[in-house]
């Protein structure tokens, strides 16, 4: 199958640009879009959202230059710009909702929907993620994995989760979409240069009272211990590096505090505790400027996650673009963006045994009895990272300029070759392929329903309430009126009661046009009175009538 110059992606929000205080997949998705448009070599992207964004705002946010690319938007219940490109992108992995859009729009087999998992700590996420098994969602669709480390840990929890339900209800073939191991890119380039800036680098450095010879170690991330990293690690390894190496050490952390009042304090307190010697700095994540100074002010980049809300890090792969050795926690995606010895140092963690605790906190959760954060934050509070290993690693760093370049040389090498968004993008054109030929060789399903059967037309769920329901064969008639005529108003429009909910129903000259139809005629079946509209009309002119006999103005005859 040649591939499409279209792609469609699905953005519920309607907005490219991340916003103030940014988590890493608003990042990741910005830049993914980004990337996607410059180098995916498209002629046309197209974005639906539940309100249809402006195309000219975003353009502005994919930092487009010039008009190469055509960028379009409309409705996420419309299908056909799916159908054209064969590929539905979002940057979500809840994909049963979109499959059923796709199931009643028309085949299964009409294009792929393609999601990318960020977060897989919370139950809900992993919940909403899961129904995928009960969708109709097949091996042409797929489901992005940052890393391997998180692309094992979703094919477990499919496994468990198939396993149960062939358990309880004999399902015998349970088809799963794809979990292709695809990175989040880099702006190698524009970081190369950041980090190159001399002037940038002896601007911070001098304000943040760092002589030439000593070492600014550098975090850069959301300043959280429940979804980033407990940070009492990193200060004792720093402070114990500072005394091994008998080199003066800073330790500048930049990012955010998702609650300030109560976070910071915290994290203060800790540094003042287990990094007494050592200059430590909060600087804003927010502060684009600020962040580009760090990258060419910084010797080393330190980040020791211990936390299961953690799947990627993009800091990581921004601190090797910067040409910065590093020095990580063995965590998750981390293992598989740093190379152990080549471009920094892996730290060894510990995970807890699991058993009765840790189920009471998972039933603890299933009730709501903590949040999202507590139920993260549980699992860090006991995961330990050796931080004897981190202050080795931290210490030899400090000692050798050598080492420092030597390393930081190889990280940036790896994060053109790996990370940089062209090498990105050119490895979701290769997985679109994979499910376009993937599609091409599938036998169309063949199923009786088109809805999900849990969220059905409501008109026919709850068919069984009222006396009678709209059927083609039911006779109507205008209603008498007070003097027993039938020049009747339409709903009064300066009631808004009446004017509720006009998506559903046609248009005031279709509900004058059914008015004077029946005022001509005095008794028409639904199915005379429709002969008068067209085709693509008559769904509207059918509930046009259940609105006009709300009002009072239409009447329906007695079944017989």
């Amino acid at each position: 199958m040649t591939p499409s110059e279209d792609l469609v992606i699905y953005l519920p929000g309607g907005q490219v640009e991340p916003p103030t205080n940014p988590y890493g997949r608003f990042v990741a998705n910005a830049g993914t879009y980004r990337a996607l448009a410059r180098h995916g070599g498209y002629r046309r992207l197209h974005f639906q959202s539940r309100t249809p964004p402006d195309s000219e705002q975003l353009a502005r946010e994919l930092r487009l230059d010039d008009d190469t690319v055509v960028i379009s938007s409309g409705s996420a219940l419309s299908t056909s710009a799916a159908v054209r490109s064969g590929i539905q992108l979002s940057g979500q992995p809840y994909l049963a909702e979109p499959a059923w859009v796709r199931r009643h729009a028309g085949r299964d087999i009409d294009y792929s929907i393609v999601g990318t998992i960020f977060a897989y700590a919370s139950a809900t996420h992993r919940e909403q993620m899961m129904q995928s098994a009960l969708a109709p969602l097949y091996e042409w669709d797929a489901m992005i994995c940052s890393s391997p480390t998180l692309r094992d840990t979703v094919a477990d929890a499919f496994d468990r989760w198939e396993n149960y339900l062939q358990e309880r209800l004999g399902a015998a073939t349970l088809p799963r979409p794809q979990l292709p191991v695809i990175p989040f890119g880099t702006n190698v380039a524009e970081i190369e240069v950041q980090s190159n800036d001399a002037d940038a680098r002896a601007r911070l450095r001098a304000s943040l009272g760092i002589a030439e010879d000593d070492v600014m170690v550098y975090f850069l991330g959301r300043l959280s211990y429940y979804d980033k990293a407990f940070p009492q690690a990193m200060f004792k390894a720093v402070e114990a590096a500072h005394h091994q190496s008998e080199v003066t050490t800073h330790f500048v952390l930049t990012g955010w505090f998702p609650d300030p009042e109560r976070d910071r304090p915290l994290f203060e307190a800790a540094a003042r505790a287990y990094a007494p010697s050592v200059r430590v700095t909060f600087l804003d994540g927010n502060d684009a400027t600020v962040v580009a100074q760090c990258w060419a002010a910084a010797d080393i980049f330190l980040l020791l996650s211990d936390t299961i809300l953690e799947t990627f890090g993009q800091a990581l792969t921004e601190a090797m673009a910067a040409g910065l050795p590093l020095v990580v926690s063995d965590w998750d995606g981390y293992r598989s963006i740093v190379r152990d010895e080549v471009d920094g140092f892996l730290i060894p963690t510990l995970g807890g045994p699991g058993g009765a605790l840790g189920e009471t906190l998972a039933l603890a959760q299933l009730l709501d009895l903590v949040d999202y954060s507590q139920y993260g934050g549980a699992v860090a509070a006991h995961t330990a990272v050796n931080v004897p290993s981190a202050a080795a690693a931290l210490s030899r760093l400090n000692a050798s300029p050598e080492l420092r370049t030597t390393m930081g040389a190889a990280a940036r090498q790896r994060a053109r070759e790996m990370y940089a968004w062209p090498v990105v993008a050119a490895q979701y054109a290769e997985l679109f392929a994979d499910l376009a030929q993937r599609r091409a060789h599938a036998v169309p399903v063949v199923s009786a329903h088109r809805m999900n059967p849990l969220r059905n037309d409501p008109f026919v769920d709850f068919r069984p309430l009222p006396t009678q329901v709209l059927t083609d064969d039911l006779a109507l008639q205008l209603a008498a009126g007070a003097n027993g005529g039938s020049d009747l108003l339409l709903p009064n429009p300066l009631v808004e009661l009446d004017a509720m909910f006009p998506g559903l129903r046609g248009n005031e000259s279709e509900a004058a046009e059914v008015v004077a139809l029946l005022g001509n005629a005095g008794t028409l079946t639904v199915s005379e009175l429709l002969q008068s509209f067209p085709q693509g009309r008559r769904a509207f002119v059918r509930m046009t009538v259940m609105w006009l006999a709300k009002a009072g103005v239409v009447e329906w005859l007695p079944e017989s």
